[in-house]
């Protein structure tokens, strides 16, 4: 249980960080890159919401089996913790920047306008302005983010992935035993309840912190 508890914990916590590392900047070009953005260009604004939509389209499990070839060549293995993470972070990342997509939409536009009347260039506005105002809901985001993720990494227990969700499948469901799924299923609750709660809280200590 505890190396389960582990493996999940791996996977989740380095896929939500390869995803943000990708999708947190595609957030940023879905922004800037719309009609009304700092660099307006809606053909590519376009095609890249077009890319975005059918990743995330894809249910997560489809996805894993269409992968598995990358996931060999990336990591030698289609079965194991560390293989999931391939297959984990090309689901999320799209869901990461529809995430802080949303966040930035939140930034007052009034406020971005008054910016730029000041002289701000487009780099200032971008870390002062979007990044700061969206803080704490990326914040609370990142919560949904990390929830769905693990989410995610139990679903990966049916095919070797490992995991809390390879023990339940393993010792509950082919062995038809619901004593040997229910600590599994209370452990993923609790991180669940975790990963809702950390976020959140330094989101509010933020909030505090801006007024």
């Amino acid at each position: 249980m505890l190396e389960a508890t582990i493996e999940t914990l791996y996977m989740t916590l380095v896929t939500t960080l390869f995803a943000y590392v990708i999708g947190l900047p595609l957030g940023f070009i879905l922004i800037l890159t719309q009609e009304n953005g700092l660099y307006p260009k809606p053909k590519f604004h376009q095609a890249l919401s077009l890319v975005i939509n059918f990743l995330r389209s894809i249910p997560f499990i489809i996805l894993l089996i269409m992968v598995m070839s990358v996931t060999r060549f990336i990591v030698g293995t289609t079965i194991g913790a560390t293989a999931m993470i391939v297959p984990l972070s090309i689901a999320a990342f799209p869901f990461v920047s529809r995430l802080v997509e949303s966040s930035l939409k939140e930034v007052d536009q009034g406020l971005i306008e008054a910016v730029l009347a000041m002289g701000a260039t487009n780099g200032q506005i971008m870390k002062e302005v979007y990044l700061k105002e969206a803080l704490p809901s990326i914040l609370n985001n990142l919560a949904i983010a990390l929830s769905t993720i693990l989410g995610y990494s139990a679903m990966a227990g049916f095919v070797g992935g490992g995991g809390l969700g390879a023990l339940a499948i393993n010792y509950g469901y082919y062995r038809n035993s619901l004593i040997d799924m229910i600590p599994s299923v209370i452990i993923l609750i609790i991180l669940v309840q975790i990963f809702q709660d950390l976020p959140t809280r330094l989101s509010k200590k933020i909030n505090r912190r801006k007024k």
